[in-house]
Formats: C-alpha cells, sequence, structure tokens
C-alpha cells in the first residue's frame, strides 16, 4: 500500500498560523522522501511572492513560515534573517538552532533565553542550552542542567543525545554510545544521535555501521554538512564514486561559495572515469590483511614478545618499517629472537625492513640531520598527526599510509601524498597549511 504524502502545502501556505505542534508534522512529511523537499523547495517561493506583497503582522508571520522553511532545508543563513525579523517563542527557539548550527553559541543563548521567556517548553530550551554549554567547554554546567531535567530521561530522545554528548566530552565512548543508542530507540529520526553513532563507527573503522547511521541521517532534514562530507569520504573509500559524488554536489548547491566542497566534487567527479582492475585490488586487499595480522596471532618466546611490545611493534606490518639493528639494540633482543621472527615473517612472504627498502618511509630531511635538532624540535617532530585535527578524508590517507606522528609526516613530499587514495589537492592544502602552522613543512616544499 502506497503511503500517503502529508499535504506540506496545507500546512504551510493555506492555514494562516504555523505553531509549535505543527513542527512534528512537517518533520515527518520531509522524511517522506525527496519529493517533499522539492515541494518544500516550490512552497518558499510561493511564501517569498507573498511576503513581497505583504505588510505588518503578515510579514512576521511569513517570516517565521519562511524561517523554519530553510531551516529545513539546510539554509542556515537565510533562516537567521528570517526568523529575526519574527517574533515569538516558536521564532526565537528555531532562531536558537539556527545560530548554533552555525556555531554562532552566545547568540543561540540569547534566542533560546528570549524563548524560554515568551513561554516555550521551559525543558525544551534547558536541554539545547545544555548542548551550547557543552560546545562551549562548560561541561560541568552542561551536567547540572541535565541532572535538573533528568526526569525527562524516560521519554526524550533529546535528553540522551545531550547526556551522550557529555560522555564524548568526557572521554567515555562506551557510555556516550549507550545513550546515543537509547536515543535513536525513543525517536528514530533523532540526526543529531545518529550522526554522533555514524562518527563513532567511522572512527573505530565499522564502515558499514558508519554509512548506515549516515545514510539515515539523509532521511531527516536538515542534513548537516557533516554528514554529506563524511559520508561522501566512505562512499569513495568503497569506491563509490558516484554516490560520493552525489553527496558532494549536495554541498555545493547548498552553499555555492564552499570551495572545500567544490574540489571534492571534483576530485569524485575525477575518480569515476579512472582505471580500476579488480585483480589489481585483490592483491592489494590481501597484502594489506597480511600486514594488519596481530603479532600476538603468533607462538613467540615470552622474550621476543616482550620486547616487541616494549618497541610498540603490533603487527607483521610494523615489523616492515624498522631495520634489523633497531631490534639487536633493543634491550634483551638477541639473534635468537631474531631469528624466530624472521621466520614468521618468510612464512607470511614478508621480510624485517621491506618498507623501508620500498621507499614508503623516508629518512627525515629539513636541510639538516635529525641529531642536530634542538630537544624542543625533536618534540615537535615526535607530536601524533592527530594533533594537526585534520579532516575525516586526509585523516584516513594518514592512516592508509601509516603516518603516525609529524616527523613522519614531514619525510614524505607532495607527490608521494598525492599517490594515496582519495587525497586530493583538497587534502594536500589542508595538510600544508596545518604543518605551516606549526612550523613544518613536506619534504621537498
Amino acid at each position: 500500500m502506497t503511503e500517503t504524502l502529508i499535504d506540506l502545502r496545507a500546512l504551510l501556505v493555506e492555514r494562516e498560523e504555523f505553531e509549535g505542534s505543527m513542527v512534528s508534522k512537517l518533520r515527518e512529511g520531509l522524511a517522506q522522501g525527496p519529493a517533499q523537499i522539492r515541494s518544500l523547495r516550490d512552497i518558499n517561493d510561493v511564501l517569498q511572492k507573498r511576503l513581497a506583497a505583504s505588510a505588518g503582522p503578515q510579514q512576521k508571520k511569513l517570516h517565521l513560515k519562511l524561517g523554519v522553511v530553510h531551516f529545513y532545508l539546510g539554509h542556515m543563513n537565510a533562516a537567521v534573517d528570517h526568523l529575526k525579523q519574527s517574533e515569538g517563542p516558536l521564532a526565537s527557539f528555531f532562531l536558537g538552532r539556527a545560530h548554533a548550527a552555525r556555531q554562532e553559541y552566545d547568540e543561540a543563548l540569547k534566542a533560546f533565553e528570549k524563548s524560554e521567556k515568551s513561554g516555550y517548553a521551559a525543558q525544551q530550551v534547558q536541554l539545547q542550552r545544555a548542548g551550547i554549554l557543552r560546545h562551549q567547554g562548560h561541561i560541568a554546567e552542561a551536567k547540572a542542567i541535565l541532572a535538573k531535567v533528568k526526569d525527562m530521561a524516560a521519554h526524550n530522545s533529546e535528553f540522551h543525545f545531550q547526556e551522550g554528548g557529555v560522555g564524548e566530552a568526557e572521554g567515555d565512548v562506551i557510555r556516550a554510545t549507550k545513550s546515543f543508542e537509547r536515543s535513536v530507540e525513543l525517536d528514530p529520526s533523532h540526526t543529531g544521535s545518529l550522526f554522533r553513532l555514524g562518527f563513532l563507527n567511522d572512527l573505530a573503522g565499522n564502515d558499514d555501521e558508519a554509512i548506515g547511521y549516515y545514510e539515515k541521517c539523509l532521511k531527516y532534514p536538515p542534513v548537516a554538512k557533516g554528514t554529506l562530507y563524511n559520508l561522501g569520504v566512505l562512499y569513495e573509500d568503497h569506491n563509490q564514486y558516484d554516490k560520493a559524488t552525489d553527496c558532494y554536489k549536495r554541498l555545493t548547491k547548498a552553499d555555492p561559495f564552499d570551495e572545500r566542497a567544490r574540489l571534492f566534487h571534483k576530485d569524485a567527479e575525477a575518480s569515476l572515469s579512472q582505471f580500476y582492475s579488480p585483480d589489481d585490488e585483490k592483491v592489494s586487499i590481501a597484502y594489506r590483511q597480511v600486514m594488519e595480522i596481530p603479532i600476538s596471532d603468533f607462538e613467540l618466546s615470552v622474550r621476543s614478545r616482550n620486547c616487541l611490545k616494549r618497541m610498540n611493534l603490533r603487527t607483521l606490518g610494523d615489523l616492515t618499517r624498522v631495520h634489523e639493528p633497531q631490534l639487536l639494540a633493543s634491550k634483551n633482543f638477541g639473534e635468537t629472537s631474531l631469528d624466530e621472527i624472521k621466520i614468521i615473517m618468510t612464512q607470511k612472504g614478508l621480510r624485517i625492513g621491506q618498507s623501508l627498502e620500498q621507499g614508503q618511509q623516508y629518512e627525515f630531511k629539513q636541510n639538516r640531520h635529525q641529531s642536530n635538532l634542538s630537544p624542543e624540535e625533536q618534540a615537535m617532530l615526535g607530536k601524533p598527526v592527530s594533533d594537526l585535527n585534520l579532516s575525516v578524508r586526509a585523516r584516513k590517507c594518514m592512516n592508509r599510509l601509516g603516518i603516525t606522528t609529524l616527523g613522519e609526516l614531514c619525510q614524505r613530499t607532495s607527490d608521494e601524498l598525492m599517490e594515496a587514495k582519495n587525497f586530493g589537492v583538497t587534502s594536500l592544502n589542508e595538510v600544508k597549511e596545518k604543518l605551516t602552522q606549526s612550523g613544518l613543512k613536506l619534504r621537498g616544499d
């Protein structure tokens, strides 16, 4: 049986008033598919024409409708412009949400305060305030608010979303995940929790689960830019360049001035026409799988196992990135242990130092030898590459290349990075900019 579409025109055009009770009906209608989004765009055009011909109190009502319409279309700048020209608790509440989406947190707090004073549901406003305070780093204040409204835990998905956010901020990923999952149980359309679950799975390398959560976000407008960026990168990782292109295309439509989205779109489109060899891909996948085998899978002597653990060598791939002298220089690591490891490497068609010989790591060169660097400079080069706070795409490329520190990154040239899968000009410029901020640069720059 075909689902009956909710008449959005009757909701937003034929009725003079738009009240808070209608919001859930609007969200339900938008979740019915792309046709409803197209309908909302048409409704926007109708309301704009009415606004041009209206005056007085009627204008404020139309500004409210247009503000809500633009909010759900993801046009936050236009939403703010219209909602500022309206009045009432609903207008202030959506103004707060639009400011929050633009990361204008002080303005968002002012709007939410005005919304509560003019009669909007106090507990709902408090939950939004908790989220803003959390984003500003005021975790204790956010927790205090959640403690005051804890009676909402039994039925409110937003409460559990905010609880999950606090859990993440405090580094408790397990608690955060449980909260986000409870939020989605109460409201399957809660895009905030769906996105966080997608993001946490993305970080953990659970690509299929992450894609599933991100795709669910697409069903419930407004669709955040982060969702489209992260999903696009995951699609590229799985060679689904047509879907990735669609994500970036939506980003450029929403914001024609988003240069990053435009370049991502260009890279993904170029990948559609690149030659692909299934046989080469199978070989590559098999090779990566062997390189990722944990050393703990093999029966090594206690001495060998402890030595490798101290050197933070966890996989067979790690052993291809060290020289034999480095191993022998480790305390209690002798020829017997070396021979033991050589045997297991040979069994898998690998050898110690193989990646170094193949050029996957390079001696650090930056006009002077590393030993001549000051302690401060050596400390800087030893910092983890995660300190650069790279985008999802660039971070995944670092992982693929086995780059873990700033020193290892500085060993690479621009051309070497550009050879990595899905590493385009946008990612290269991002890496260069981040390194420059730390007083570093790529080899050859």
